[in-house]
């Protein structure tokens, strides 16, 4: 797909792909040669005090590079795609009108689309409904409604997690108002728009490597004290109810806390779910033709590449 004029002019290079591939030291290590910052995509980096179980770029390395879009909301704020689209467009241009160019950084497929092709119309809502289909989902979880969702729009069932608690009930409001599953508004949008000019990189890993990089990654995280970290979310009252706090290692964690589940079974649950999570991250970005996967080790190809795409 090609960029409108308007858009031509504003470049930008997307360093994406799976949780634990090294995507930020990649794009730390680019952003240093081509004069750049880094704008997150990164749908649990935006909130504050969720440090470690999001594994943020350290203070180090957000010195080597400027970093935006990190601790922009609380956890108990609703922030969304179409939020992250506004923000972050607005600060690509502002960077690149300053001269600097600007590397899109993160894993969350779906911010990377909403900014770079514009947001579709999500169709109607009814605050009566949603109210009560998360009064539902309070009392019922969401293995009943993930359920449902299946018999009316089986495309948005798998292509929602389980414990997205928010997106399926989005889901199956749209479907109550409209009679019509969320499916067929994302297709009559199909992302037409265009609103960068865009070089794609993607970190490959062999999956047996990236599977234990990954685990490796969860161990570090539990030595640099994500435990007491999640802990005192819940000590500031943050419930277990949020959407933030029902993501990927904060739901894990919480479980343990509250004596649900052993802490080593936590552990242990958590290292698989990431790993799962991969895998739905390197299809997604796997249907994206217009990614250049490369290895670790191919940092100049990719440089060159940015020199030709800059100039």
């Amino acid at each position: 797909m090609n960029a409108t004029p308007a858009a031509e002019t504003l470049k930008i290079i997307l360093v994406v792909g799976p949780t634990g591939a090294g995507k930020t030291g990649l794009a730390i290590n680019l952003a240093q040669r081509f004069n750049g910052e880094i704008v997150g995509a990164d749908s649990m980096q935006i909130y504050r005090c969720m440090d470690i179980g999001t594994a943020k770029p350290t203070a180090a390395q957000r010195a080597a590079a400027p970093h935006h879009m990190i601790d922009i909301v609380d956890p108990d704020q609703e922030f969304d795609a179409a939020a992250y689209a506004t923000m972050a467009g607005a600060i690509i241009r502002q960077t690149i009108a300053r001269g600097r160019s600007v590397f899109v950084v993160g894993g969350t497929g779906f911010y990377i689309k909403a900014l770079v092709h514009g947001l579709f119309e999500e169709g109607p809502s009814d605050p009566a409904v949603r109210l009560r289909l998360k009064q539902q989902a309070a009392s019922e979880g969401t293995t009943g409604m993930i359920r449902r969702l299946h018999k009316i729009d089986a495309a948005s069932a798998e292509r929602i997690h389980p414990n997205d608690t928010y997106r399926i009930i989005r889901a199956l409001e749209v479907f109550e108002v409209t009679g019509e599953p969320l499916t067929v508004f994302h297709q009559r949008h199909r992302f037409r728009e265009q609103r960068f000019n865009t070089l794609e990189f993607g970190l490959a890993w062999p999956r047996p490597v990236l599977y234990e990089r990954i685990n490796r990654r969860v161990d570090r995280m539990m030595a640099l004290g994500f435990e007491n970290e999640v802990r005192q979310l819940l000590a500031s009252g943050y419930g277990t109810d949020l959407k933030s706090m029902q993501s990927l290692g904060y739901r894990h964690l919480a479980e343990a806390i509250g004596g649900a589940l052993p802490l080593a079974e936590a552990v242990a649950t958590l290292k698989r779910d990431h790993r799962r999570y991969a895998k739905r991250q390197l299809t997604w970005f796997g249907a994206r033709k217009s990614v250049h996967w490369i290895t670790p080790d191919q940092t100049e190809l990719a440089g060159d590449r940015i020199r030709a795409f800059l100039a």
